[in-house]
């Protein structure tokens, strides 16, 4: 069991470390690392008689990194594009 875990995390790691070559040093060639998402944030308060009000703020363009993995403080643009609505609770 430890050996198949051993081979799991070492795998994971092999795979981590190539998607961060292929983001630092635009591999394949051509290929842009960076892309931008649209991201609408909102905003729900809590009022005093139990009521939520929304606040919403303009879309804003967010950067992201074409890669499976968060790389160079980028979320990935997969999980961005799966997530462009924002809901913040107050």
């Amino acid at each position: 069991m430890k050996r198949i875990l051993g081979i799991a995390i070492l795998l994971l790691c092999i795979l981590y470390f190539c998607d961060y070559l292929s983001v630092r040093y635009r591999i394949p060639k051509g290929r842009e690392p960076f892309g931008v998402v649209t991201v609408q944030t909102s905003f729900a308060v809590q009022q005093k008689d139990g009521k939520t009000e929304f606040y919403f703020n303009p879309p804003e363009n967010q950067t992201c990194v074409h890669a499976l993995f968060p790389h160079l403080g980028y979320s990935p643009c997969w999980y961005l594009g799966r997530h462009s609505k924002r809901q913040i609770n107050m």
